[in-house]
């Protein structure tokens, strides 16, 4: 039987134990029926629309790459492969033209 990832320090290596599932690495102990109510991120773009993985997403500013003279342009077409709970880069997008990037989630809109 396949048990999810530690949400603590994300080693596959865990096993049961009564109704809590067990890190043998960090020692984390958790129900997986409160992780599940719990794991929702809440990330909402430029409109207020609730993002989630595998949105189709609209870039509505054109935004500077750091460390590179490249440049994603208004309109440009993303698709969100993974969404983080942090204060920048939410998304983590593969976007049409340049490839895997972090993007802030003001900066798009869902399509």
């Amino acid at each position: 039987m396949s048990y999810p990832a530690c949400p603590n320090c994300q080693s596959e290596y865990v096993y049961q134990e009564q109704q809590l599932l067990i890190c043998p690495e960090c020692a984390f102990e958790w129900d997986p029926k409160e992780v599940a109510e719990n794991s929702i991120i809440a990330v909402k773009d430029a409109n207020g629309a609730l993002l989630c993985e595998g949105d189709k997403v609209t870039v509505i500013k054109d935004l500077k790459i750091k460390a590179s003279s490249q440049v994603i342009k208004i309109g440009t077409k993303a698709l969100i492969r993974r969404v983080f709970d942090k204060k920048d880069h939410q998304l983590d997008c593969k976007v049409d033209g340049v490839g895997e990037i972090m993007v802030t989630a003001k900066f798009v809109k869902k399509t």
